[in-house]
Formats: structure tokens, C-alpha cells, sequence
């Protein structure tokens, strides 16, 4: 999973995305790797590996990861090739889903790059850039579609009407990911147009260190939370300020902090968390003398096509997945008196997955 960081200048997306990468850093099992100057790996936080590791004691223990791209040079005119121009825009292409951060405190400090703080204009001059790439990517198909409708085949005329509709809201200011749109259209976007607007989007509310305690009475957290009802999104809230501080403490000192902080858990936490439920993405585990693992997969996932994610043999010779729940696992102590209890079941191809099945994977190639 890839999300992609974006905001304006001084709206505090550096200061995230340095405590994001402090964090791998300090993750023993999964260190931070860097790809690019601008790109980090960390590890997806899930507790029930670490009670799994107390029950196998295995020679490794391997949690799921998610890469975060700072995207930087977004300015007004990004679609027309103003900053870094086209290369801001290939780079949102490569991602799964959009942290859009936008600030929410006032701090004479920090100048704010249109010189006042106001959420409403900050998401629209990103929304703005995103849309006039779309725009010019969809006018572009319309001029090959119309051509396409001299063979007289009627799938062209469908398409044509479709492209039109996109182009008539994007006009009209509303971002693909916006529209009700059906299934059928929606792989039309995902494997032909590629439209940044369609992209899901996660807002990060960034607020001072004075505000965490009382966020809520927040102006400017209100004003992003209308804008991201409007249109299906999300709002986290969440300090940079502090999420870098964090990062930079052993977890002993992290929960010591966290808790002085009234929170349960880091901001970082948090985002990993909300980005699954962003994407409908769940885990399921394996687990062993040798590794305990988690996998992450999409909701609707089948038994096969989850087996493929450990190794493509597995979902060419599937036979058969052994399913028990973490919990029903947990609370018999061990999978084998969770198998005497009739806990693990027997599931063919047709077995959707969920998130905490425990899986052993039988196959034969």
C-alpha cells in the first residue's frame, strides 16, 4: 500500500512525514528503508503479532508494511508545470490513496503561503490542480472516443457519454471520487483513465500542541470535517508537532508520553489505521516456529488469491485453507486445542477471508 502525503507549503506535511520516517527507523523488525530521498516504509502497528510471537516463539516476527510518499511541489498552477509540475503529478499516479494535510492552527511564526489560515481555500487550490489534470487527460480520450465512433460500434457511444459526465462534474468543481459511481465504471477509471480526482482521499487536520486536549472546539477542524462529509472523506486529526517527538522515543517512553497526552495511541497509529479502513484493506496471519506474519489483503479477498500473496505456487496448487480465528486461537492457548475444541475449520475456494484469520494454506503443485 502507497499513500501519498500532499499540502501546501508550511502546513506541517514535512514535519509528518519526518516523524513518519523516524519511526521505521526505529523499527527493529522492519527497518526504515529509503527508495528515493522522499519516499518511507514502516510498519503496520497490530498487537496481535506480537501475542502470537508469545504463543510460537518464532525465529522472526514480520508485520505488514505501507509506503508514504512525500509529494512536494504542489503550487498553484502544478497542472500547467509551475514547481515540480508534471513530476507532482506522475508521483499522486503512483499512489493508492492521497494524506492531504492541511492546517489547522495559527502560529504568527509560520507564514502561511496565501497569508491567512483557511482550510476551504487550501483544499481547493490542490483539489483545482488535481482536476485541471483530469480535465485534460479526459478531453484527450473524448477526441479519441469521438474518432472511435466512426466504426459504429455502440460500446463507443456508451463510453463517449461517460467520459462527458466525468468532465461536466470535474467542470462544476467535484472530484470523481465524489460521484456514485458503479462498478463497471469504476474499472473503467481504475485500468483506463487513471484520474487523480478518483483517488480516495484522507485528510490530516494538523493542530498545535495547545489544541490536542480540545480539538473539538477547533474552527478550522469543523471546517475540514463539512468539506470531507461533502464528498466521502475522512478527517484525522493530528499534531506533527508532537508525532515527531514521539518518534524519537523508545516505547517505553512512547506510552509514558502518549498517556500524559490523554491518547492511547501515536498519530502515526492512527493514520496506518484509517488508510486500511480508507482502501478496505484487512490482514490475515500465519504463524510458526519459523516466522509469525501478517498479509495484507483487499475485503472480498478469496481463500486462493490470499494463499497467492505468500507465494503464487500456493494459489495454483490450493487445495485447502485451515481457518482459525486469532481470537478463538488466543483463548484456546494453542492451535492444536483450538483443533480439538472444532475451532479450525476447513475451507475451500469460495472462503472469503477475514481480518485475524489465522491460516494455514494446504496445495499441492
Amino acid at each position: 500500500m502507497k499513500l501519498g502525503i500532499v499540502g501546501l507549503p508550511n502546513v506541517g506535511k514535512s514535519t509528518l512525514f519526518n516523524a513518519i520516517t523516524k519511526a521505521g527507523a526505529e523499527c527493529a523488525n522492519y527497518p526504515f528503508c529509503t527508495i528515493e530521498p522522499n519516499v518511507g516504509i514502516v510498519p503496520v502497528p497490530d498487537e496481535r503479532l506480537n501475542v502470537l510471537a508469545q504463543m510460537y516463539n518464532p525465529e522472526k516476527v514480520t508485520p505488514t508494511t505501507i509506503e508514504f510518499v512525500d509529494i512536494a511541489g504542489l503550487v498553484k498552477g502544478a497542472s500547467r508545470g509551475e514547481g515540480l509540475g508534471n513530476k507532482f503529478l506522475s508521483h499522486i499516479r503512483e499512489v493508492d490513496a492521497i494524506v492531504h494535510v492541511v492546517r489547522c492552527f495559527e502560529d504568527n511564526n509560520i507564514v502561511h503561503v496565501d497569508g491567512s489560515i483557511d482550510p476551504k481555500r487550501d483544499v481547493e487550490t490542490i483539489n483545482l490542480e488535481l482536476i485541471f489534470a483530469d480535465l485534460e487527460m479526459l478531453e484527450k480520450r473524448i477526441d479519441r472516443t469521438r474518432k472511435m465512433l466512426k466504426s459504429g460500434d455502440k460500446k463507443y457511444q456508451i463510453e463517449l457519454e461517460f467520459f462527458e459526465m466525468l468532465k461536466e462534474n470535474l467542470e462544476k468543481g467535484i472530484p470523481v471520487r465524489a460521484l456514485k459511481l458503479t462498478d463497471e465504471e469504476k474499472q473503467i477509471i481504475d485500468h483506463q483513465l487513471f484520474l487523480l480526482t478518483s483517488k480516495p482521499v484522507l485528510y490530516a487536520a494538523n493542530i498545535s500542541e495547545e489544541d490536542m486536549q480540545s480539538y473539538q472546539n477547533n474552527k478550522f477542524v469543523k471546517e475540514l470535517e463539512n468539506i470531507a462529509k461533502s464528498e466521502g472523506s475522512e478527517v484525522m486529526v493530528i499534531c506533527a508537532k508532537i508525532e515527531e517527538e514521539i518518534a524519537q522515543l523508545d516505547d517505553e517512553e512512547k506510552k509514558v508520553f502518549l498517556n500524559e497526552l490523554g491518547l492511547d495511541e501515536s498519530g502515526l497509529d492512527r493514520l496506518i489505521k484509517a488508510s486500511y479502513r480508507l482502501l478496505g484493506l484487512i490482514s490475515f496471519l500465519t504463524a510458526g516456529p519459523k516466522e509469525v506474519r501478517a498479509w495484507t489483503i483487499k475485503k472480498g479477498t478469496k481463500a486462493p488469491q490470499a494463499a497467492g500473496k505468500i507465494h503464487s505456487d500456493f494459489e495454483k496448487g490450493f487445495i485447502r485453507a485451515e481457518i482459525v480465528s486469532y481470537d478463538d486461537l488466543v483463548s484456546c492457548g494453542s492451535y492444536n486445542a483450538a483443533r480439538e475444541k472444532g475451532l479450525v475449520r476447513s475451507e475451500g475456494r469460495d472462503y472469503i477471508m477475514k481480518d485475524g484469520d489465522v491460516a494455514l494454506f494446504r496445495f499441492n503443485v
